[in-house]
């Protein structure tokens, strides 16, 4: 159920990342305020839920998981904005998936 946590607390986190992103957006200044306040919501959260993972997985293992983060924003990136991806960056994010792995077994 930790994981399962984990990976929600990323998926909040990167939402409220999207949410600044969609706020700095030329095109939507007039919902500037909005996008801002919908991004401290999920980023507070994020930020509860994540000292309930705190409390329950060691750090050593719970703080390499917000890798996961880096991958939700990529395919953000690539499928909600268009935005390319080179072979290189995908790389890398094969390797943090990899690694999550490797961790999340051992734990």
């Amino acid at each position: 159920m930790s994981y399962v946590f984990i990976v929600l607390a990323s998926l909040l986190s990167c939402g409220g990342q999207l949410c600044q992103k969609q706020a700095s957006d030329q095109r939507g200044r007039r919902h500037l305020f909005s996008w801002l306040a919908l991004s401290l919501l999920l980023l507070g959260c994020a930020m509860l839920l994540w000292l309930l993972v705190l409390q329950r997985v060691p750090v050593s293992v719970a703080y390499p998981m917000l890798s996961l983060n880096f991958i939700f924003i990529t395919l953000a990136a690539r499928f909600i904005w268009h935005e390319p991806v080179s072979l290189r960056h995908w790389l890398g994010v094969l390797l943090i998936i990899v690694g999550i792995t490797i961790l999340g077994g051992a734990a």
